[in-house]
């Protein structure tokens, strides 16, 4: 519902005395300004309540305040090139959102209000999402254009068939909660000690699973790397290291110690199964007990169903990826792990959420499944979503956004 009919509304129940005028004004009283567009404090604790129905990680309110002025960023780049999404596109966008947790929009609808959460909240939630892959299409998918020569070197790297490029990697990952611009400080001046004291201020500062072992990354795939490191480690030779790169809420560096070429034409047509359960909490005492108990219940992937049943379905991710889709991090720990073997060293949001990881099978065959129409389609919303994600930080950088 749009600001101003909110405030209609507010006014009536208002002049019939259904509703303080006090708390009315309290409600609907400006919490934050983007570009002259108002926040109310009753949207901010509207998006609040549903992230906590949705027991998304991190703080509530923060994330409410950031995700609504984003939105807010979304909507004005939408406007400005004449985008507006159809009543139907934001219905189909509802109920696509709802089917991820196996209910219809109206079921879904019913939640959110049992939660004191209105529908229009949601529907403000989706709108910005529809119109921001409408933005992103409109300005940047003309400006990608894919080569035959890069499907074919992505489908090599998704399943071998030949030599493939093998790297060995040092990795520092620096939380941002002291600030962004303070993690970045960090990494440059570990940069500026060179390789030789990697390995210290890996031990000292790092928040990966690695920090313990100097960071070090055993030989990987170059294709299991995720896009961001890659691109990261373009161009670097051995013994240097790359610049930061936000990744997951935090910074991270890597140093490149060698590079091999390996044969991987055993392994065509494979891709990696697994689970990855996602546990509030992080690494507390209590997660840590919790997660102990699901390790000695649980036997297959499969089991994790009856561990995540009633919650919601971002909770539980499961699928079999080719490697090239796999985050860094995973899949560096998944090359620690045989079918059936559970690893709890990885963290999520800043480290307020334990990622509990299975493998499942380290050898599906995808090699019918692949088609060059989908691998091209994998690579354009890769670039898309990098450009997406530059063009967000840049229209926050240039936005004027004032706190109440």
């Amino acid at each position: 519902m749009p600001n101003f009919l909110r405030l209609c509304l507010m006014t009536a129940l208002v002049l019939f005395g259904l509703v303080p005028p006090a708390v009315a004004q309290g409600q609907f009283s400006p919490a934050i300004k983007v570009n002259e567009e108002v926040i109310t404090r009753y949207e901010l604790d509207q998006r609040a309540r549903m992230l906590r129905l949705f027991r998304a990680p991190g703080d509530p309110r923060e994330e409410a305040e950031t995700q609504l002025v984003e939105d807010r960023l979304r909507l004005q780049a939408a406007r400005q090139l004449g985008i507006t999404p159809s009543e139907e596109e934001i219905v189909d966008g509802m109920n696509e959102f709802a089917g991820r947790a196996n209910l219809t929009g109206d079921q879904f609808l019913k939640a959110l209000a049992q939660g004191g959460i209105a529908a229009e909240t949601f529907r403000d939630f989706v709108r910005a999402g529809v119109a921001w892959r409408q933005v992103v299409r409109a300005r940047f998918a003309p400006k990608i254009n894919i080569s035959e020569t890069e499907i074919d070197r992505a489908i090599a790297n998704g399943g071998g068939g030949g030599p493939s490029l093998h790297v060995q990697l040092g990795e520092i990952f620096l939380p941002i909660s002291g600030g962004e611009a303070e993690a970045r400080a960090l990494a440059d001046r570990i940069r500026s000690g060179g390789a030789g004291g990697f390995a210290a201020a890996a031990r000292q500062y790092s928040a990966a699973p690695t920090a313990q072992d100097g960071g070090m990354v055993n030989w990987v795939p170059a294709s299991t790397l995720a896009p961001e490191v890659r691109e990261a480690l373009q161009g670097l030779r051995p013994g240097q290291i790359s610049q930061p790169v936000r990744i997951n809420n935090q910074i991270a560096i890597f140093l490149l110690r060698a590079l091999d070429q390996r044969d991987t034409s055993s392994s065509a047509g494979t891709a990696i199964e697994y689970a990855a359960y996602y546990m509030a909490g992080g690494r507390s005492e209590q997660t840590l007990a919790q997660a102990a108990k699901i390790k000695a219940r649980v036997n297959t992937c499969d089991d994790l169903y009856g561990v995540a049943k009633g919650q919601p379905a971002e909770v539980l991710e499961r699928g079999v990826k080719s490697a090239g889709e796999i985050p860094a991090d995973i899949a560096a720990e998944l090359t620690r792990l045989d079918p059936g073997e559970v690893s709890t060293n990885l963290t999520r949001a800043n480290g307020q959420t334990l990622v509990f990881l299975m493998l499942c099978d380290r050898s599906a065959d995808l090699s019918g499944a692949v088609s060059r129409e989908g691998v091209a389609l994998n690579i354009q919303n890769r670039r898309l979503g990098a450009y997406a994600d530059g063009y967000l930080e840049q229209l926050k950088s240039e936005a004027r956004i004032v706190r109440y």
